[in-house]
């Protein structure tokens, strides 16, 4: 009865801050409307129109239903005719290519002004850094087994593919947290596809070291990087070998086209729109963590900005500010923002464990601790993508290269995965080895009990093999035919 009339208070509260304030930006919430919503983050529509690119691009596949496993590598002036058909690459302009060079890479970070060069090169350090850290964190294993030893290795992929988003702003941070990454997981090869790369996109491939550099988006630069795309003497293009893992954000193209290349390929994740919560109690500086929804907003129309508090106050002190924050931005980004707001929302809890729990339940891409003793707070919370501690310790930081991936987990599936790293590049394989027959004869007994409890008489017979005092059942067959 207690907690119920607390909701009536805080609902009565926040609605007559609604009627007195021309609007309030975060929808109020309470904690019982809140359930996680597990959306497929893959268009139906996209992925109908990301199956007939896939197709497209490789003419000569085999056409039975499950083409998207075939070996045959991208046509490349296929490539080019879809290319210029989506935008691209000018439609008009015969000499246009579907590459980058490095020199054209080159170029443009050198036409870039002494700032900027030294901030994206203080970045990529601050990636390549924390990524050594974490290659450094898993090794080769090797341990004793009975009568030999087993073991595992660590060891990168061939070749990495990442994406960089084109589209509403060029996104150089992506190349850096994914390039970089890649080389430091140790991949030899790396293919970045990025549309209508901008000078600051080329820039950071030539920071992070990319070799080859697609001009291209949607499904068509994913499809390449899965398949790769023939030589061709004609367009002076080299051949693109086949990724065997591809990584990186983008549009619903782009991940229709990650969920059809699954399997042939490996990939990251399918990521749905961007997210951040905010966890404030009344110690919270309620400008930045308007400041901070509003960051999260302007990134797409279907992006959400959630907060959570025990205080009412702060949250209608936010939404105040958010209204005056999100005014003062230039277009499109106000425009953007205000859209995402739409389905953005607050929710008032009693106490901080109830703001624990709503953010578990919800699992967010990006969680912020903006309260008094953040970091304790922060060591009760389970579920989210990445996880930003006290007032000073900015999502944006971690966007633009704190050293933590900014590619994170979105639309709850924090519960069970977490963002980009190392490992996404890194295979651990398994060894065993025998050296000593006698010392293993209790394994070998155990398979054979094993084996036989299951019903698999084949399994059984391989270990009776190895026995040194059993008689394989092949041979008491044989014996018996003769």
């Amino acid at each position: 009865i207690l907690h119920l009339l607390f909701l009536l208070i805080i609902t009565t509260t926040i609605n007559s801050f609604s009627i007195n304030s021309s609007s309030t930006m975060l929808t109020p919430r309470t904690s019982a409307d809140i359930s996680l919503e597990i959306k497929d983050p893959v268009d139906p529509t996209a992925l109908t129109q990301s199956k007939a690119i896939l197709s497209e691009l490789r003419p000569n596949s085999s056409t039975n239903n499950d083409d998207s496993l075939s070996s045959s590598s991208c046509n490349p002036k296929a490539l080019l005719s879809i290319a210029k058909r989506l935008g691209d690459i000018p439609a008009q302009d015969d000499s246009a290519s579907y590459l980058v060079s490095k020199e054209q890479c080159q170029e443009a970070f050198d036409n870039l002004s002494q700032e900027e060069k030294q901030t994206l090169l203080n970045i990529h350090q601050r990636v390549k850094v924390f990524a050594e850290a974490q290659r450094k964190s898993v090794v080769d294993v090797s341990i004793e087994i009975p009568g030999g030893r087993a073991g595992h290795t660590v060891s990168p992929c061939r070749a990495a593919g990442c994406y960089a988003p084109g589209g509403r702003y060029p996104l150089p941070s992506s190349v850096l947290m994914t390039v970089v990454t890649a080389r430091a997981a140790g991949c030899p090869y790396v293919v970045l596809a990025s549309p209508r790369p901008a000078p600051i996109t080329l820039a950071a491939a030539h920071v992070a070291g990319a070799d080859i550099v697609l001009c291209v988006g949607g499904a068509q630069a994913i499809g390449c990087m899965a398949y790769g795309i023939e030589a061709c003497d004609e367009l002076g293009a080299a051949e693109v070998p086949a990724c065997d893992v591809i990584v990186g954000p983008g549009n619903k193209w782009v991940t229709a086209a990650k969920s059809l290349v699954n399997g042939y390929c490996g990939i990251d994740m399918l990521a749905g729109p961007s997210e951040v919560l905010v966890i404030a109690d009344h110690t919270a500086d309620v400008e930045i963590v308007a400041a901070d929804l509003i960051a999260q907003a302007e990134h797409d129309v279907v992006a959400r900005a959630i907060l959570v508090s025990t205080d009412v106050d702060v949250i209608v002190k936010v939404n105040a500010e958010v209204e005056r924050q999100v005014d003062c931005l230039p277009e499109p980004n106000r425009s953007t923002a205000k859209e995402a707001l739409t389905q953005s929302f607050s929710i008032v809890c009693k106490d901080m464990d109830e703001c624990i729990a709503m953010s578990d339940k919800l699992a967010p891409e990006h969680l912020e601790i903006q309260t008094e003793n953040s970091q304790e707070v922060a060591d009760r919370c389970a579920n989210y993508g990445g996880l930003f501690i006290g007032t000073h310790a900015a999502e944006v930081l971690g966007d633009y290269g704190a050293g933590p991936n900014h590619t994170l987990p979105t639309g709850g599936t924090g519960r069970y995965t977490g963002g980009l790293s190392v490992f996404n590049f890194l295979r651990i394989r398994t060894w065993m080895r025998i050296d000593n027959k006698k010392e293993s004869q209790d394994m070998v007994e155990d398979s054979v009990r094993m084996a036989r409890l299951e019903g698999l008489e084949g399994h059984a017979r391989a270990a009776e093999a190895r026995s040194l005092t059993l008689t394989p059942a092949y041979k008491k067959a044989n014996n018996g035919s003769n």
